[in-house]
């Protein structure tokens, strides 16, 4: 069910702007109504967060990474316990079909466990080999970076505004989020239940309003920036962060794409593809949106996935059964009806779907499927984001390799084959951060031990494992020298028995064992 205005209300006043700043109201894409509204911030609010986050962070940083990470088991726990709350806030700001929403609860779970088990382990110091061993000691530290600035998009308010942050905070690190204008609700409540299990109030500042004012004052304030996004927009932010020498992670769009072989099995597919393509109603960054099939089995292929595709059940209902919500936004759909007309009208064929509707909710589209795209169209090159898939047949491997890396972008791509040690060996030969064999993307994303990211212009830095931790944090060496190692440095007069004697040393070392 919708959540109530009570509720929304109560979740906007804990936003860290200052009483009297304007309202936006956020409006679901489920049927148009009104979920809430929430203030306008500004500079000056951002300000004052920053404020409040360094002071607080400071004894943050100074808990052992034990409790911290304890914090996170018992939001694991807290997240699994509010799941119905929180699948319905997700479904009521982003339209999505509960199905897909339970996706981003799996994901909390998984990324809150995972940190918490690895901050421990990979946060203590240690020990590194140094060029005189026993006579120097070189030890490894990692150090909070302080405050951590999130901005985070509306395609999945709860992970992509948490995962990065419990990753951040098990570090030892403040944040300061600009959550999307269109979904802040749901980020707002998973940060209430991450201070009920425990974390510091006030270690979080949650900023609503315009990137132009919250997320460049953001990005001007703290001392490093995650950003999920748009490609344009991640330039931007890394011109911003390079400009004050801070570090800088994204990640940016994809055109994501998909290679079937012949020998693949035409069941597990075209199920396969279906949810590659359509889950989240394709506004995923990581969803595949050109499919390339070996033309021996192209038109089975195609047959069999148009039927399945047609037969999608669309719903706005808050409950499970629907396998494909609402597209987010009027601007969402502004651009798959651009992307479809500008296709059908130089040629493409629309093979399943191809139309609105708006008797289902305000921003409805069928999951559609497009054959006979060419390079002049718009959809073969630009990311729709959005329920549209193009298929392509292919003759050779080799052409759809060199097809699928004929992008400016790198993010995510998938092949299916019947031959796994195959269809491994294609993967490797394309240029994208994660590339799933016989899955579409949840088995890359869902391997949290595994750095995911993109390639070319679909991104910068890496979330999830080691990686995804110590971005985080500063490297720092402290080395200790003993007397011995200074009487042997000592250079005396000359310098000759100096170099002599360590000659002698590096000459002896080159045998020892590491």
């Amino acid at each position: 069910m919708r959540p109530s205005r009570t509720e929304t209300d109560r979740l906007a006043a804990r936003v860290a702007v200052a009483a009297g700043r304007e309202l936006r109201t956020v409006t679901s894409p489920l049927n148009g109504g009104v979920v809430g509204e929430v203030p306008i911030g500004t500079a000056e609010d951002v300000a004052a967060a920053v404020a409040e986050c360094r002071r607080v962070q400071q004894r943050w940083a100074a808990t052992p990474v034990k409790d911290r990470a304890a914090v996170l088991l018992r939001y694991h726990d807290l997240v699994l316990d509010h799941q119905e709350e929180l699948l319905d806030l997700i479904q009521a700001e982003n339209g999505k079909a509960r199905v897909w929403a339970f996706e981003e609860i799996l994901d909390q779970a998984v990324t809150a466990r995972y940190y918490a088990r690895l901050a421990p382990r990979a946060l203590k110091p240690h020990r590194r080999l140094t060029a005189l061993p026993g006579l120097v000691s070189a030890t490894e530290h990692h150090v909070p970076k302080g405050i951590v600035g999130v901005i985070s998009p509306w395609n999945y308010p709860l992970v992509l505004a948490l995962s990065d942050a419990l990753a951040a905070l098990v570090a030892g690190n403040g944040i300061v989020i600009k959550p999307d204008s269109q979904t802040p609700f749901t980020a707002i409540r998973a940060f209430e239940l991450l201070e009920e299990a425990g974390l510091p109030a006030g270690l979080v500042q949650i900023v609503t309003g315009p990137g132009t004012a919250v997320g460049t004052a953001i990005i001007e304030s703290t001392d490093y920036v995650m950003f999920t996004g748009s490609t344009a927009t991640g330039r931007t932010i890394g011109g911003q962060a390079g400009e004050r020498l801070i570090g800088f992670s994204a990640e940016l769009g994809g055109k994501n794409a998909m290679v079937i072989t012949s020998d693949a099995d035409l069941d597990r597919t075209v199920e396969g593809a279906t949810v590659g393509c359509f889950a989240n109603t394709g506004q995923l960054c990581i969803s595949i949106e050109r499919i390339y099939v070996d033309q021996s089995i192209a038109p089975a292929f195609t047959t069999r996935f148009a039927a399945r595709v047609e037969a999608l059940k669309l719903g706005a209902e808050q409950s499970y059964g629907a396998e494909v919500g609402a597209l987010a936004s009027q601007a969402q759909l502004d651009k798959m009806v651009e992307h479809l007309d500008d296709a059908v009208a130089k040629g493409a064929t629309v093979l399943a779907g191809g139309k609105a509707r708006p008797e289902i909710g305000p921003w409805f589209f069928e999951p559609t499927v497009l054959a006979d795209v060419t390079a002049e169209m718009a959809v073969h090159r630009e990311e729709t984001f959005g329920p549209l898939v193009s298929i392509y047949p292919y003759t050779s491997v080799a052409e759809a390799v060199a097809e699928v890396n004929d992008s400016e972008y790198g993010l995510n791509a998938s092949v299916y084959c019947g031959d796994v040690k195959k269809g491994t060996a294609i993967a490797e030969q394309l240029m994208a951060g994660t590339v799933n064999v016989n899955d579409g993307y949840s088995s890359g994303w869902a391997s949290v031990d595994a750095p995911m990211g993109g390639m070319k212009a679909s991104g910068v830095g890496r979330r999830h494992g080691r990686d995804g931790l110590l971005k985080y944090t500063e490297s720092q060496t402290i080395a200790v020298r003993s007397a011995l190692a200074q009487k042997l440095q000592d250079p005396g007069p000359d310098g000759t028995g100096y170099a002599k004697r360590f000659t002698k040393i590096l000459r002896a070392a080159k045998h020892l064992p590491r």
